[in-house]
């Protein structure tokens, strides 16, 4: 199937596990995870209406920028190094992987020098996986207040990442967890957290029925990555 054909079906399958779950689907946006692949078929499914696209390294970013229509919206979805920040928050109109108070202090500081504000989530490693990045949920509690108080971001809602399973039901708890978590930390801070930014290829349906607002999705719309590029 074409990457076209493969965006209707993803599209299609987003839309019925948003009817399962009462929820509207245009509340559900779908991330085109295009690591590894080249500026071509990012155009393809660019062509075929899709805008939002995540990358999990700045490098990649910065080398298919130039190479692509403004009007597409980049999110990166892998770990930020600090050292790397300068460099791409002026490209992403979302960064989903904050895991440290460090990490957000120095997005913070960057963001200011560069007179911007830029929309970020909170990598929550809740599943307890050690290979994993990701906010112990502890850990969250009890920095949010000072991650709250990092002027210049916008933290927009929560993140993460469980170990991969083939069983998309086998995940379905973290991502309940993710979202009760999300609920639990707004209540108590006053503070709005809308965007939950879970699920991949393999079970964004699930994720959707859990309330995810953001899906990122590669290998169902642009195929089986090649490593070897």
């Amino acid at each position: 199937m074409s990457i076209a054909e493969n965006l209707q079906r993803v599209r299609g399958q987003i839309a019925d596990a948003a009817s399962s779950a009462d929820r509207n689907p245009d509340d559900v946006t779908l991330v085109a995870v295009s690591k590894t692949w080249p500026a071509e078929a990012i155009l393809e499914a660019f062509d075929a209406g899709q805008r939002v696209f995540g990358e999990n390294k700045v490098q990649e970013i910065l080398e298919k920028v130039d190479r692509l229509p403004d009007e597409v919206e980049w999110h990166l979805v892998g770990h930020l190094q600090k050292n790397k920040t300068r460099k791409v928050l002026p490209l992403c109109s979302c960064v989903h992987s904050v895991d440290s108070l460090a990490l957000a202090e120095r997005m913070g500081r960057v963001a200011g020098d560069l007179g911007i504000a830029p929309s970020v989530l909170l990598q929550v490693n809740v599943a307890g996986d050690d290979a994993k990045f990701g906010f112990p949920e502890r850990l969250l509690r009890e920095q949010f207040g000072a991650i709250l108080a990092v002027e210049r971001l916008e933290i927009a809602g929560l993140m993460t990442v469980p170990s991969f399973d083939p069983d998309p039901e086998k995940t379905r708890p973290f991502f309940a967890r993710l979202r009760e978590l999300r609920d639990e930390l707004a209540e108590a801070s006053g503070h709005a957290l809308p965007a939950l930014s879970m699920g991949m290829s393999h079970d964004f349906a699930v994720a959707v029925e859990e309330g995810a607002t953001l899906v990122r999705v590669g290998s169902s719309i642009f195929g089986k990555r090649d490593y070897s590029r």
